[in-house]
């Protein structure tokens, strides 16, 4: 059947046809009502109390029918109170006046008490309708032998009523923390995404602005050397195109031996004279590990080539043991005057939730001559040291 046919516990109807559906399922129950309409058509009432008798059930099921149907809308206690007490009313008025056959309604009120009311509430309502429904079974003729036929019904669907009344609301919690979730789940989405974007973009221009000013520089006295410079730019430019649209998918994980290479690169273009490690060994370094490291190297470099205006930058890798355990340090220092700012940047604060998901650690800051930046990542491999080139 189609959503708009089905009304999913927990959910109110929204069109016609989900109320008609809703009315059908709380209204099939009312079969049981069979002794009443019996008593009325064949129980030798005069036309006079046939009609009162029809008048008095017809406004009891019309009120039963609105307090269960509208259960969960979130009605005050005290006003579902007095509705119970106005069913109440008219069951023990229609079984004193018509007989025991219409002691059923008792029955419906217990139902309607568990469904309408709290578990709080509804544990003292339940046993309260079920010990007037035993008075007035008492006091009608012959009510006794319907009493215990009625008693565990209007019980057991009481309190039955009460955990179908704490299912709906915590199908309805589920609900809503599922649809918090996915939206959470999207916002992180949207910040993963903007942190690619910024690192990858934010690398990636700045090379080919420095690329730029080359090629103004030597042209129009060194075409040729202008000429590869423009070369480089385009070869930058497709990259960062290639490296875009693996970060809009999702599938964008760098990796610190290309990112040695293009910090060599960058530095060497800006005119920085660069101290880089060799070809690191990265055996038991998880594959996190190495991605938060090696955008925490494409970040300093980044900003030691735009911000920093250093002459000198050294980056180290080294093993250390730690009382957390075995590390990759990642140290990246330059003699610059500048620096990202007093304080955390966008690119700084997406490296830290890197590598805080990563399990590592970040720490960055001026120096009396300069900046220096070191990240840190979980590894299990042997602590074998490395030294700067």
């Amino acid at each position: 059947m189609s959503d708009v046919e089905v009304v999913g516990i927990g959910q109110r109807p929204v069109n016609r046809r989900q109320r008609v559906v809703k009315t059908l399922w709380i209204g099939i129950w009312l079969a049981y009502l069979s002794a009443p309409v019996t008593d009325l058509l064949h129980g030798g009432h005069s036309t006079g109390v046939r009609i009162l008798g029809w008048l008095g059930l017809a406004a009891f099921v019309t009120w039963y029918m609105l307090l269960v149907f509208r259960t969960g809308r979130g009605e005050r206690n005290a006003l579902v109170l007095g509705s119970l007490g106005v069913l109440a009313a008219q069951s023990t008025l229609l079984a004193l006046t018509l007989g025991r056959e219409w002691l059923v309604l008792f029955v419906y009120v217990s139902i309607a008490s568990g469904a309408a009311l709290p578990l709080r509430v509804a544990r003292w309502t339940i046993p309260g309708t079920c010990a007037l429904l035993t008075a007035v079974a008492l006091a009608v003729p012959g009510g006794h032998f319907y009493l215990a036929s009625l008693l565990i019904p209007a019980l057991l669907g009481g309190f039955a009523m009460t955990g179908v009344r704490e299912l709906v609301r915590t199908t309805i919690a589920l609900r809503e923390a599922r649809a918090t979730v996915a939206q959470l789940a999207a916002n992180e989405e949207r910040l993963r995404l903007a942190r690619d974007l910024h690192d990858l973009l934010g690398h990636s221009l700045s090379l080919i602005t420095l690329k730029s000013e080359l090629a103004g520089r030597m042209l129009p006295a060194r075409p040729d050397e202008a000429a590869q410079q423009v070369a480089d730019i385009e070869q930058v430019s497709r990259q960062a195109l290639v490296d875009v649209r693996e970060a809009v998918t999702g599938y964008r994980r760098p990796r610190l031996t290309a990112e040695l290479a293009g910090a060599r690169v960058a530095l060497t273009a800006a005119g920085v004279t660069a101290a880089l490690p060799a070809e690191p060994g990265l055996a038991g370094v998880p594959e996190e590990s190495e991605s938060a490291l090696a955008w925490a190297l494409r970040e300093a470099v980044t900003n030691v080539v735009r911000h920093s205006g250093a002459r000198h930058c050294s980056v180290e890798l080294l093993r250390r043991h730690t009382l957390d355990g075995p590390v990759l340090e990642l140290t990246v220092e330059d003699d610059g005057s500048g620096g990202p700012g007093t304080g955390h940047g966008n690119g700084l604060t997406g490296l830290t939730e890197r590598l805080t998901k990563a399990g590592g650690t970040l720490e960055a800051g001026p120096l009396k001559h300069g900046f220096r930046l070191v990240a840190r990542v979980p590894t299990a491999g042997p602590a074998d040291v490395g030294s700067p080139a």
